[in-house]
């Protein structure tokens, strides 16, 4: 079933900030701290390597993109040449998509990897490939079509009036990932408008890229991390907020914040993710992996994997799980049999930004670029890397993207953890920082629909 009772609102003990900035300064440290190596393209994974960091084991950081070379400075050890810390390491932290082939060839090798692998980064980055995936294994998939030119698409819209999602669905940048456009007209003219608006530009961005029918329900996401031989529990369960604005208005960001809970496996993982086991075994995936999926009364439609950490995901994750994190990765990464403990109840996450996000403006980003972020009280509790680095003992503004901060609260009930969060990023002062105020309002709504279906009711495994 869905965690503690979400009907419990007795607050939970509150601690002076005194107290709290104690508690953050003495975090445990490991009795047996490992060398773990992280390898980005972009700058991602800072956060979740400050935490091992923190925790007392040694961390290196790669990051491949140049506009990036200036994260995390302060924070973390960077390295120009990850191979060169190869032996080095004791396990591999890849971060993304993209680095599979290299993934699988140091697992063959015997160094402990976590990250993907040819087979988990084509169900991501390669849509058509996913979506048949899902069908071989018996998930309720959507309809789709998938095409390569952008008037063939238009036609077909026009001979099959539809609501359609349209995605591309190729490996291209994050950036043109960002483009998803859902039909709010039952005919489908809406989207038609925009491909012919933009097929001039879109084409030189996408070759390739899939029209789904849409589905109306509740879009929510099942995770678990992965050992190579089975999942680690217990699972995830997290309702993703895409868009920039409050309501869901405006562009699509990839994520502003997210409502999130732990569980046993329940009839939501069993009947799409537990169903993946046996592919993931044969791929020796090690690492995070979710399925976002609509939910209603006819059924669970899969739509997409993530088979990476998500971002801001992971950050939030870190609040809820309470094992030292460098020790759980790396027992996990040795493919060992093990539940690790989380709190009961919600957790929420906050993306702080500041301009051009979502968006790519480096004459805007100067302007920001360097910028102090300061804190009213010295607290830091929930408060987790974006694009920061750290100047004097200053946290200030780093990269061009504009993602500066992730802030996470958790409690008994979705109240409380959004009173927590928000009571968190009050206490910022960061000039023209923007963030979505509704993490998690609907809750109330998505729950009854979810509770009423039977799609959150705890199983055995």
């Amino acid at each position: 079933m869905f965690p503690q009772n979400e009907l419990q609102k007795t607050p939970q003990t509150t601690q002076t900030n005194g107290e709290a900035k104690q508690k953050e300064q003495k975090i445990k440290l490991t009795e047996h701290p490992k060398k773990f190596l992280f390898v980005s393209i972009e700058s991602l994974s800072g956060d979740l390597a400050w935490q091992f960091k923190k925790e007392g084991h040694e961390v290196k950081i790669y990051i491949k993109a140049e506009v990036d070379n200036d994260v995390y400075d302060g924070f973390l050890d960077k390295v120009s040449d990850w191979e060169k810390s190869i032996e080095w390491a004791d396990v591999i932290v890849f971060d993304d998509v993209g680095f599979g082939k290299k993934a699988d060839e140091l697992r063959a090798k015997g160094k402990l990897v976590i990250g993907g692998s040819e087979y988990s980064d084509k169900l991501e980055t390669d849509r058509e490939f996913g979506q048949n995936e899902m069908k071989r294994i018996g998930l309720n998939v959507l309809p789709h079509w998938d095409f390569t030119d952008f008037g063939e698409a238009i036609e077909f819209i026009k001979n099959n009036p539809e609501r359609y999602v349209f995605k591309p669905s190729d490996s291209t940048s994050s950036i043109s990932k960002g483009i998803l456009f859902m039909a709010q007209e039952e005919d489908g003219k809406d989207l038609i408008q925009i491909l012919e608006q933009n097929k001039k530009l879109w084409a030189k961005k996408i070759k390739k890229f899939q029209l789904q029918k849409r589905a109306v329900g509740v879009e929510i996401a099942v995770g678990a991390f992965f050992n190579g031989n089975d999942f680690v529990y217990p699972i995830n369960v997290n309702f993703e907020h895409k868009k920039l604005f409050p309501g869901d208005l405006g562009p699509y960001t990839g994520e502003m914040g997210t409502l999130m809970f732990w569980s046993q496996p329940n009839e939501l993982f069993n009947a799409t993710l537990l169903k993946m086991k046996d592919d993931l075994v044969k791929a020796k995936y090690c690492g995070y992996i979710d399925i976002n999926c609509i939910a209603n009364a006819k059924g669970i439609y899969p739509l997409e994997f993530t088979s990476r950490f998500g971002y801001p995901t992971i950050s939030i994750q870190l609040e809820g799980i309470t094992d030292e994190a460098g020790e759980m990765f790396f027992k996990m990464a040795k493919g060992e049999a093990f539940e690790f403990k989380t709190k009961k109840g919600f957790q929420i996450g906050v993306v702080i930004a500041v301009p051009p996000f979502p968006f790519d403006d480096q004459k805007e980003f100067f302007i920001y670029k360097d910028l102090s972020i300061m804190f009213k009280k010295p607290n830091l509790d929930g408060v987790h890397l974006g694009d920061v680095k750290l100047v004097n003992d200053t946290w200030t503004l780093a990269g061009e993207s504009g993602y500066a901060l992730v802030v996470t609260g958790a409690g008994n009930t979705v109240e409380e953890a959004r009173k927590q969060a928000y009571k968190r990023v009050r206490n910022i002062l960061l000039q023209n920082m923007y963030y979505r105020t509704d993490i998690g309002e609907k809750w109330a709504e998505d729950s009854d629909k979810l509770h009423t279906e039977g799609y959150l009711y705890s199983n055995k495994k």
